[in-house]
């Protein structure tokens, strides 16, 4: 009988289809559990190929920087605080949520949608954390032996290659394997009970309601029953019991009544996910009948305002975001689209002033920082974007989208040796080493760098050169 090896990994895998066909490196797997190290690079090897070669990775920054406000909220009062998390967003109407080796936390835009409050969003949040400090995932993998290791990655490959073929049987043929696959996937229902104890402990202390966690179970299970034999995804690979329903309930019954306001980033988020998804004329129906609801939910006309901009409708867009903007507390989401607006109209500085204001009024918010480098790339101000960017990437020098607006607007000063030398970095986060090394190659002859630049990328091309060697002989090892 098969056993359970990669029980998360591979169930994530087959629950969320991602485009690629590069094993990570899984290292020695003999000991009877997974290093940090090792669990880490497994991590970050598979983000990697989420994010840069996965059509339903969600590239929103303004989510994405939601949800990991949320997520390290909830990690910095966990049980392990020192842990490295990052979190990510999969655009999937799916309730489904989901833990990688390392701290990658994926979350489907369904789950955040179906969330009715914060605190139920983030207690599904909680509950993945918990999975991660508990380590639950290297001692899943890390019990399984070398050979049913290589059996089930090579098994992953193949189901992997046939979701990404159009061809209907090999698609066929993968979906059978699958389905034998999961009934040996998932977590134990004693890791899944230990995930629900210190989750709930972790919402209470970073001030969530924690009826927020028993809550949207319960509503989750009873999902359950609409679909059928088709339960949520996150049901599948999260096994729910009533008895757990039962025993999150009687833990909540003995903590203390917290009443908790949704923060306004938890409506924005959802109205922009919302204003986003389908045919943008629907999406104008589905939020004028929202604000007619809510009108005085600021939100609300925010995503009608969002709708109507992507449905190519500028000037009534920016008539209901000035609506909004007029009453509503100061917010980076509605300056961000006060700007995507004004560069629409290609009025690049009205663009660049609005997010420069908005910059001093959330200086901290990452996604105003590419908002502006962008508006001053289109704007005619890459000197401006260069110096912006230079001073974030001294704080996130693994930062793929800086490296990415420095190459834009390097490419637009014509320095090309610069432009080269910081793609190559945008290459090297992706995980792609030989991509990295050919654009530091073209960044050394392009012949408009300086001794001191020529001298920085011959070093760096000599490590990744290096590193790339290493990495094909702990392959072949």
């Amino acid at each position: 009988m098969m056993r359970r090896p990669l029980a998360l990994l591979l169930s994530l895998a087959l629950a969320f289809p991602v485009h690629a066909y590069d094993l990570p490196d899984l290292g020695d797997v003999a000991a009877t559990e997974l290093s940090p190290a090792a669990e880490r690079r497994i991590g970050e090897q598979i983000i990697s190929q989420i994010r840069w070669r996965d059509a339903s990775y969600l590239d929103d920054p303004e989510v994405e920087e939601y949800v990991n406000r949320i997520g390290h909220k909830l990690a910095a009062v966990s049980n392990n605080p020192g842990l490295d998390f990052d979190f990510f967003v999969v655009s999937d109407s799916t309730l489904n949520a989901f833990a990688l080796p390392g701290g990658y936390i994926g979350v489907h835009t369904g789950l955040l949608l179906a969330a009715q409050t914060e605190s139920e969003f983030a207690s599904v949040l909680g509950h993945e954390i918990a999975h991660v400090t508990q380590r639950h995932i290297a001692q899943i993998v890390g019990k399984q032996s070398q050979s049913a290791m290589l059996m089930m990655a090579s098994l992953l490959v193949a189901v992997l290659a046939a979701r990404s073929n159009s061809d209907v049987s090999q698609a066929a043929i993968a979906a059978g394997q699958a389905g034998a696959i999961q009934s040996q996937l998932g977590y134990t229902r004693s890791f899944e009970r230990e995930a629900d104890r210190v989750g709930l402990e972790t919402l209470e202390s970073a001030g969530f309601d924690v009826r927020g966690m028993p809550g949207f179970f319960e509503r989750l299970q009873r999902a359950t029953r609409m679909y059928e034999n088709n339960a949520p995804a996150y049901l599948r690979t999260h096994p729910l019991t009533t008895e757990r329903i039962a025993d999150m309930e009687n833990r909540v019954n003995s903590m203390r009544y917290r009443q908790v306001v949704d923060s306004p980033d938890f409506n924005f988020s959802r109205a922009k996910l919302r204003a986003n998804a389908g045919l943008a004329t629907d999406a104008v129906r589905d939020m004028e009948s929202q604000l007619a609801q809510t009108p005085a939910d600021p939100a609300a006309g925010y995503g009608l305002a969002r709708a109507l901009f992507r449905a190519g409708r500028l000037d009534e867009a920016a008539q209901r975001l000035e609506a909004v903007r007029a009453k509503a507390p100061p917010s980076p989401w509605i300056e961000t689209l006060r700007a995507e607006i004004a560069l629409a109209r290609k009025d690049g500085a009205t663009a660049i002033k609005v997010l420069e204001a908005a910059m001093r009024s959330f200086p901290s918010n990452h996604a105003l920082v590419y908002a502006l480098a962008n508006a001053r790339i289109l704007g005619g101000q890459p000197q401006a974007a260069v110096d912006g960017v230079r001073r974030a990437l001294d704080n996130r020098q693994s930062d793929p989208r800086l490296w990415q607006l420095l190459s834009r607007a390097y490419a637009d000063l014509g320095k090309v040796t610069a432009q080269h030398r910081a793609q190559a970095e945008v290459y090297r986060l992706r995980g792609s080493l030989p991509a990295a090394i050919e654009q530091l190659e073209i960044a050394s002859r392009a012949g408009d760098g300086d001794f001191y630049e020529l001298s920085a990328v011959d070093a760096r091309l000599r490590e990744l050169k290096q590193r790339l060697i290493e990495e094909r002989r702990d392959r072949k090892d």
